[in-house]
């Protein structure tokens, strides 16, 4: 039975070449996307090309609940996930701090800290309760360590978290 590897924002850029790269080394991917279900199609479709089984589901936010279920779905699909990349992320915009509006701090926050927390969270959960033992990675962003003046500093607090 191979590996099960969820990776959010697995649809584009780094969290799509991620899954590929998985895929190629066995792994049955399962990832995430918020808007884009063209690119999520089109990176089951490289995965799919690998040999092993892909599931592309629409979620941006672990809202009360929603890692939980998350994984359960995954389970269903492709079996227990033995590895998460919490690759998804937002930036807010591209602007002064002063001017970033509380509803978007928050958006940020949530997607880039507070998701990665509680998938984390859950899948550990559920690793201890049956036993087994996986791997989870935390895809970060050079903005955490320079902190992105005058650009997005809500992302770069979020990421550094």
């Amino acid at each position: 039975m191979a590996e099960v590897m969820l990776v959010t924002g697995g649809a584009r850029g780094i969290g799509s070449a991620i899954a590929v790269l998985a895929a190629r080394r066995g792994y049955e991917i399962a990832l995430t996307y918020a808007n884009d279900a063209r690119a999520a199609s089109e990176t089951c479709a490289a995965i799919e090309r690998e040999g092993v089984r892909a599931l592309a589901i629409k979620q941006d936010s672990a809202a009360d609940g929603a890692a939980d279920s998350l994984f359960d779905q995954v389970s269903a699909r492709l079996g227990p996930v033995t590895a998460l990349v919490n690759n998804a992320g937002i930036t807010g915009g591209i602007g002064r701090f002063e001017t970033v509006s509380e509803a978007t701090m928050r958006a940020v926050v949530e997607v880039n800290l507070m998701m990665p927390m509680l998938l984390s969270q859950s899948i550990v959960r559920q690793w201890i309760g049956n036993g087994t033992k996986g791997r989870i990675v935390n895809i970060s962003s050079v903005a955490a360590t320079t902190g992105s003046p005058g650009e997005y500093i809500p992302y770069a607090a979020a990421k550094a978290g």
